[in-house]
């Protein structure tokens, strides 16, 4: 499974922005997707995933109710739209796909297993 993740650019506070990742190669309906971030001098943080047999979602709680993550099975896309966006949401953005994750793993990005190349998105004041 190869990644490509696409969407970032620099946005004023309090403006959107949308990411797209899209799969290539063998995918599964097992699979879920995510997108985790990454500031400088932090380590990398949980932002949201999604189930891709059924469209469960999951959200950190710094995000919940700024940020939809969604998906087009055809496409084989996950997008991540970003509102009301904060200086503290700048990083790189990844998105990632895992399989076999349950409730209790879905925010860890060690259970997942292929990666993205990341997305800068820089939020001014």
């Amino acid at each position: 499974v190869q990644l490509q993740a696409s969407g970032g650019g620099l946005v004023q506070v309090g403006g959107s922005l949308r990411l797209s990742c899209a799969a290539s190669g063998s995918t599964s309906n097992s699979y879920a997707r995510g997108w985790f971030r990454q500031a400088t001098g932090k380590e990398r943080e949980f932002v949201a995933a999604i189930r891709w047999n059924g469209g469960s979602t999951f959200y950190s709680d710094s995000v919940k109710g700024r940020f939809t993550i969604s998906r087009d099975k055809a496409e084989k896309t996950v997008y991540l739209q970003m509102n009301s966006l904060k200086p503290e949401d700048t990083a790189i953005y990844y998105c990632a796909a895992g399989s076999g994750l349950i409730v209790s793993s879905i925010r860890l990005p060690q259970q997942y297993d292929y990666w993205g190349q990341g997305t800068l998105v820089t939020v001014s004041s």
